[in-house]
């Protein structure tokens, strides 16, 4: 990958979004813009297309020789592909949002919004999850950075699994949107883009850990 269209992809592209976002908010009228974050809007078939194409990264990884001489980051590596494959199917409702099946009524009772998924029937397997990966967002992707730039030491047994750089810009545009999320009232649904943000990142990390492993090999 050229150092252009590396840039491009973990700086410009994430900041570009967050720019689009922006126009549309102010530019489009308030019920398309609840359409296109809409569950079988544009908005979600993109962050279903990330979080996939992160699972595949994942699961390249597992088939890698360099992953294989370690058992923990195999460990490691196949908790970020159950993970991606788990959002992959949430966010499509695990084909509802292609093939637009109705949902049976007995689940429609336990699902909160009467989709034929997990994420909306308990705290636990939806805002939890996510609070987890957006405390790993801002420590990978802010905290251990900045550290880095200004010469803090590290646990290096950790070293090979740490974030890089790459993802900085990715992790700040997540915790921008998280704080427009909190004041309320600027974005349509700003946890959609957050959204985005976060399947972005794993998809980033991933393809930078395999960039690693390469090199080291």
């Amino acid at each position: 990958m050229s150092v252009n269209i590396q840039y491009f992809f973990v700086i410009w592209l994430p900041a570009l979004v967050l720019i689009a976002q922006s126009f549309l908010e102010v530019l489009t009228p308030e019920a398309q813009l609840a359409a296109l974050h809409s569950e079988y809007g544009p908005h979600e078939m993109v962050q279903s297309l990330v979080i996939g194409a992160a699972a595949l990264v994942a699961l390249r990884l597992l088939f890698m020789s360099e992953t294989r001489q370690s058992p923990w980051l195999i460990g490691w590596v196949f908790i970020a592909f159950v993970a991606a494959v788990y959002v992959t199917g949430e966010e499509l409702s695990w084909g509802q949002h292609v093939f637009e099946w109705r949902t049976p009524e007995y689940w429609q009772n336990l699902n909160d919004q009467g989709e034929t998924n997990l994420h909306n029937t308990s705290s636990w397997l939806d805002q939890k999850p996510r609070i987890m990966l957006e405390i790993g967002v801002l420590v990978g992707g802010i905290v251990i950075p900045l550290l880095r730039r200004f010469q803090v030491s590290l646990p290096q047994k950790f070293s090979l699994i740490y974030p890089t750089d790459h993802v900085f810009t990715t992790a700040l545009m997540a915790l921008i949107v998280t704080i427009i999320d909190k004041i309320g009232g600027i974005m349509e649904r700003p946890s959609e883009v957050e959204e985005f943000y976060l399947f972005y990142f794993v998809l980033l990390y991933l393809v930078y850990l395999r960039k690693k492993l390469l090199s080291k090999a």
